[in-house]
């Protein structure tokens, strides 16, 4: 196992558990302690965890979002499956609001030369899509956020209101009996606009996410239609999804 996938490993643990030991690393990674420090001290040089006596601990709480970059390596082969089963359950003709985030990119590039139309809350995205002539790309009014290039305010949430989208596919910072959450208040305000937009909504979000709660709240549980999760969600959370009516695709 190289260093890159071990370190990848580590942010998914990391991810689902709050706090990690160089131990537990140690055991569950077959490698030796000296190179879990080594790697916890490259990850935390790169800002992705804190360090701390004899293991590590995430670096957020629901009221700060994680850097991109971050949040790009953690659980990205979940996304990655997430993102192909969820461009399973797109037709093609079919006009579609798709969000941004690092789950949103991952649907993107799944949806790569698909004959449909997109309407992009990210310009990354956008131009990804875009590339493809197949492909019919719009994008919302509204201003970029720095690193993160997700499209907010008013003039994003206003060029919704004449338009009757077949699908959103929405991403999510936090999922929990609460409901969706979101880090950015902004961000949350567009999603909520497009999940008004359109006929149908479903929500691609790896199962790190759920039981937790983000700064801003997008929507209940019981508003969306379908959840794509991967093969790590609790019990506890499929009952809850359960209890609200939801279908529930495992990638």
């Amino acid at each position: 196992m190289n260093a890159d996938t071990r370190q990848q490993m580590i942010l998914e643990q990391l991810s689902r558990r709050g706090e990690v030991t160089i131990g537990a690393l140690s055991s569950h990674l077959e490698v030796s302690e000296m190179t879990i420090r080594r790697d916890l001290n490259q990850l935390a040089a790169a800002g992705l965890l804190i360090r701390t006596h004899g293991g590590a601990t995430a670096t957020v709480s629901g009221s700060f979002e994680p850097p991109f970059a971050v949040r790009a390596r953690a659980n990205s082969e979940a996304k990655r499956q997430i993102a192909g089963a969820v461009a399973d359950q797109i037709r093609d003709g079919q006009t579609i609001i798709l969000d941004g985030g690092t789950t949103g990119l991952a649907v993107a590039r799944a949806l790569v030369g698909r004959a449909i139309t997109v309407c992009a809350l990210n310009i990354t995205i956008a131009a990804l899509l875009a590339d493809d002539a197949t492909t019919r790309v719009m994008v919302p009014g509204g201003v970029v956020r720095t690193g993160e290039h997700s499209l907010i305010g008013s003039e994003a949430e206003a060029a919704f209101r004449g338009y009757r989208f077949d699908l959103f596919v929405m991403t999510a910072s936090a999922a929990s009996v609460a409901g969706f959450t979101e880090w950015n208040a902004e961000d949350a305000a567009v999603k909520r606009a497009a999940l008004a937009a359109s006929r149908r909504t479903i929500v691609a979000i790896d199962a790190a996410k759920f039981g937790n709660e983000a700064f801003s709240r997008i929507c209940a549980l019981d508003e969306v239609d379908l959840v794509v999760t991967d093969d790590q969600l609790q019990l506890d959370d499929r009952s809850q999804l359960d209890q609200a009516g939801i279908e529930l695709l495992i990638a």
